[in-house]
């Protein structure tokens, strides 16, 4: 058992991967589902738990069930990935990567990610409650606006080609580009 943990605990390489989410795709297709993302999970929970008058909640959520078993599978993954199945070692940095972290007065750590930006002490400032809350709002008002997030457009949209899954992913990678080099610097550079 404990050789299969060491196993599936090391970083997989891109090509096994990366046609795995691909062959997704193909999967879903076969099976009849037309759609796959997680923001349409947060709509099928809410319908669920929140039987409403509101239209954008009046649907049968039952026809799509399965993506909240898909949603929770993404979130034990995450619990097992994180925990028993963890990678031990240091993530590794490029000198730039570590250069550009220090510039935004974060130390690096050796985990996945800073304590100073993900750590519970990075709560006591109003400058994480402020990001927290302006980047929760961007991504859930974009999300909705965009008709979906980054993996049903990215994954699901562009493969079934669908023109506006391809812009709306060319104005998601333009949007990092400009929160990683442009805001990210910005907010973290504030003493």
């Amino acid at each position: 058992m404990q050789d299969f943990i060491d196993w599936i605990s090391q970083p997989w390489p891109w090509y096994v991967s990366g046609p795995m989410i691909g062959l997704t795709v193909p999967l879903l297709l076969l099976v009849g589902n037309k759609m796959l993302g997680i923001s349409s999970s947060l709509r099928h929970t809410c319908a669920a738990v929140y039987p409403s008058n509101i239209s954008f909640l009046k649907y049968n959520w039952k026809a799509e069930s399965w993506n909240l078993f898909f949603a929770f599978g993404i979130f034990l993954g995450g619990v097992l990935g994180g925990g028993i199945f963890s990678n031990p070692e240091a993530v590794a940095l490029t000198d730039a990567a570590k250069e550009s972290i220090v510039a935004m007065n974060v130390s690096p750590s050796d985990g996945l990610m800073p304590d100073a930006i993900f750590g519970w002490e990075a709560f006591s400032s109003l400058r994480a409650w402020v990001i927290l809350v302006l980047g929760g709002f961007m991504i859930g008002f974009g999300a909705r606006y965009a008709g979906g997030c980054t993996s049903g457009h990215a994954i699901m949209g562009i493969s079934s080609l669908q023109w506006p899954s391809l812009v709306t992913v060319i104005f998601f990678f333009i949007g990092g580009l400009l929160m990683t080099h442009v805001l990210a610097p910005f907010f973290y550079a504030i003493p």
